[in-house]
């Protein structure tokens, strides 16, 4: 097991590129079984959750090159099995968006439980429901396993989804593309991944209308084609890296950062202290913070809650905790949506943070606190956390171990490199 080693105190200073969004590099990946035809994908972050994505479908018969920078050429034109590799789908979530794609390709397939972050229950239902409607029959022969058979797939007329939940909005979408007929997805997600998703299908030739909207109009086609797409910058990325510069009192440029997309975590973020400034698709983070909690009408605790897009994203809420330590002032901060985010709010405790973790979904901080490095070692629960950990060391007296540091390598491309290109000292050791 690695683990990263980081002498705290160093304020973050210079320019990195953003990587590509994560979520729809994932999402892409598997949406190339729609097509026969080979296909080209640009800014394809070198995450591990990509790799094993990659690993998933060269396992079904897909031909795949890395062209290098981020380029990778997927031909799935033999496509030869219709059953997932159990180990390579258990290590992420995402091999659960293979279904879709497989349903509308070889009209059934075979796949395990998703694995991804502990985080709090991750029900599948809304999947289940959207996919029933589009004609699929969805069996559980085994303890853990899903069988689906598309008997055949046909365009659903209307779908209101339960939730505006991403993952079963992308996987329906794949679904209803080659799906004779017409399917309206209503309180579909609409966070730019999904947008992503979208487009780059109807560069291959698929009609969807409303991308970028929480209703989507799909019209089935026979086939899709190939083509070359570029995905956009991944916000968490971005909203890591602020926070990092912030919380260490350093000033740095995030190029090609898309802050288009930035909008509801910039209203956030000012909201503990923190502002930029825009340069074209480039964000700047002044060294000169505020850092000061705004507090909200009547004197009461100013409260943050992590909202469907454009709302504020879930995965930024565990950074926000570590900004919230360091900005002067009083807040609650309230993720409804998964039950276990804050528990790794323990180990600030530790580093000396003032919080209170008010029950699985609320923890009352109190900042600005002195963090002292944790030599000892403190555990990396899931990405997001883990990341967390990262931004409290770099702020920390003293040295910091972060153990478990693959998790982060799930989601963050080549984290320490970054850092330290921005002054950090940081090390992977085994």
């Amino acid at each position: 097991m690695s683990k990263f080693i980081i002498e705290g105190g160093h304020p973050l200073r210079g320019t990195i590129t953003a990587s590509g969004n994560k979520n729809a590099a994932l999402k892409l990946i598997p949406a190339c079984i729609l097509t026969d035809a080979p296909v080209i994908l640009h800014n394809i972050p070198n995450i591990q959750d990509v790799r094993n994505t990659i690993l998933i479908l060269r396992d079904l018969g897909a031909s795949i090159e890395d062209l290098g920078s981020g380029s990778w050429r997927i031909h799935a034109q033999n496509i030869a099995k219709t059953k997932l590799d159990e180990a390579l789908a258990s290590r992420t979530r995402a091999s659960f968006v293979f279904s879709g794609p497989m349903l509308a390709r070889m009209g059934q397939v075979t796949l395990p439980l998703p694995g991804g972050d502990v985080i709090g229950g991750r029900p599948l239902d809304t999947h289940m429901r959207a996919l029933e409607a589009l004609g699929v029959q969805i069996t559980t022969p085994e303890r853990g396993q899903f069988h689906m058979i598309a008997n055949p797939l046909r365009g659903a007329g209307y779908i209101l989804l339960a939730e505006a939940s991403v993952t079963a909005t992308e996987n329906t979408i794949m679904a209803a593309v080659l799906a004779p007929g017409e399917t309206i997805i209503d309180n579909a997600a609409s966070e730019p991944h999904v947008r992503d998703l979208c487009n780059f299908l109807n560069l291959l030739g698929a009609k969807i209308e409303g991308a970028g909207t929480n209703r989507l109009k799909i019209q089935g086609v026979e086939r899709l084609s190939g083509g070359e797409f570029r995905i956009g910058a991944d916000f968490m990325e971005v909203g890591s890296f602020i926070g990092a510069a912030a919380v260490t009192g350093g000033e740095v440029r995030i190029k090609d950062a898309d802050p288009h997309n930035m909008g509801m975590i910039r209203l956030v973020y000012e909201k503990l202290g923190v502002v930029w400034e825009v340069d074209g698709n480039d964000i700047i983070v002044p060294a000169d913070q505020p850092m000061r909690i705004q507090g909200a009408l009547g004197g009461r605790i100013l409260e943050i809650k992590p909202m469907p897009w454009p709302g504020f994203p879930p995965d930024l809420m565990s950074i926000a905790v570590v900004m919230a330590t360091q900005a002067q002032g009083s807040i609650l901060l309230h993720d409804w949506m998964y039950e276990s985010r804050f528990f790794f709010t323990d180990n600030l405790v530790f580093m000396g943070a003032r919080i209170v973790l008010c029950d699985p979904h609320r923890v009352l901080i109190e900042g600005q606190s002195n963090l002292f490095g944790s030599p000892h070692g403190v555990p990396s629960p899931d990405i997001r956390a883990g990341m967390a950990m990262i931004l409290a060391g770099l702020c920390a007296e003293g040295e910091t171990v972060i153990h478990n540091i693959q998790q982060v390598d799930r989601g963050y491309e080549r984290i320490e490199h970054k850092l330290r290109a921005l002054g950090a000292v940081i090390e992977r050791a085994e």
